[in-house]
């Protein structure tokens, strides 16, 4: 990102914080440079809010399929129907007017709980407390702007029509639209455009569900703990509508729960969804693993791509984060060797030499 939209970011969180001796940030983020800070006027002490004011990040990658055009709107839309989301509100400044988040003073369930660890009960239930919400919104009467036109939205309950648009914007708008900068780098992967032909085999004629809101990233960043335990959800920048298993499906490959508990979470799930709403766990003994498979597939993309942008360019660049980057696209490899009929994983240290060989072709044509 360039200095000046840093510089346009922080300027107007200094304009609406009023000094910009207050701003926390920019925080970690993919999507946004986010600035955190509480509002002139509001009392000191323990209990002050704090709010975060975000702008878009330039000439930013997207991996995902959106469908809502401003978060803010959403989030406010779902006041009332899911808890413990952060309030919004309007303010303004000579640009013009935009909504801030509460900022969730907190712990991130990442930084709580490692991987390796089990998520404790009471955090459980809470999630799956929140599955039970959102199939309980109807999308249809949200008056929330949405991006994508009718005609391109899948229609009610199919749930394999539902994924093909999935699987055909991870082709079409992350692999071939990136192909002349990244196309190389995934043929030397053993990477190519047949993968796709491969995948589509294995998520045909999926169960019809009814459709529901989806958060569409719920790992374990995006969770917020506070200090009396209770779990609030952020980041709503994905949310969509379409098959419910499919956000059970993103849920789990992303928080990578021990095995027991990606069990417990999966039958207490489809408790939850069919209280609500029948019918939404329906075939999700089949498609379930052939939801897992899109994620694994749909993983190598993102993290080929992340991890070249990671590398520094420069002639002399260090070696760790060639290393680090080999082992992620390794591991993803082999996770989606079989979704996307490769014949092999390249040895870490061919990952490594592709990785070199991008970035110094890379760095020629900068």
């Amino acid at each position: 990102m360039s200095s000046q939209a840093t510089s346009a970011a922080r300027e107007r969180a200094a304009r609406v914080s009023g000094s910009e001796r207050v701003l926390v940030g920019p925080l970690k983020g993919y999507h946004h440079e986010t600035y955190v800070f509480p509002l002139p006027g509001d009392a000191e002490g323990p209990g002050r809010v704090r709010w975060k004011c975000r702008e878009p990040r330039k000439d930013l990658l997207w991996f995902d399929r959106r469908c809502f055009r401003s978060e803010e709107e959403l989030v406010r839309a779902l006041s009332g129907h899911i808890t413990r989301i952060p309030d919004v509100i309007d303010v303004g400044d000579d640009v013009g007017a935009f909504g801030l988040q509460r900022f969730i003073e907190g712990r991130t369930l990442g930084s709580r709980h490692k991987f390796s660890d089990p998520i404790p009960g009471r955090l459980i239930t809470q999630i799956v407390g929140l599955f039970g919400e959102l199939a309980g919104v109807d999308p249809d009467a949200l008056s929330v702007e949405r991006r994508c036109v009718p005609e391109d939205r899948p229609p009610e309950g199919d749930s394999t029509a539902f994924l093909e648009r999935l699987v055909l914007f991870t082709e079409e708008q992350v692999y071939l639209r990136n192909a002349h900068r990244f196309g190389e780098l995934f043929h030397s992967l053993g990477i190519e455009r047949k993968c796709f032909e491969k995948l589509r085999e294995g998520l045909s004629e999926l169960t019809p569900r009814p459709f529901s809101l989806l958060h569409g990233d719920l790992h374990r960043e995006n969770f917020i703990v506070d200090r009396y335990g209770q779990l609030w959800t952020i980041d709503w920048e994905l949310a969509m509508v379409g098959d419910p298993l499919y956000d059970l499906a993103t849920h789990l490959y992303l928080m990578r729960y021990r095995p027991d508990q990606a069990e417990e979470v999966t039958r207490r799930w489809c408790e939850a969804v069919e209280e609500v709403r029948p019918g939404s766990s329906e075939g999700w003994e089949r498609d379930l693993p052939r939801l897992l498979d899109y994620k694994k597939a749909q993983s190598v993309f993102t993290d080929v791509i992340r991890s070249a942008l990671t590398l520094d360019t420069k002639p002399a660049f260090p070696w760790w984060p060639l290393h680090r980057g080999g082992r992620k696209i390794e591991e993803v490899l082999t996770r989606a060797c079989g979704p996307l009929g490769l014949e092999g994983v390249p040895a870490h240290r061919q990952i490594v030499e592709a990785l070199r060989n991008w970035a110094r072709a890379d760095a020629a044509h900068a």
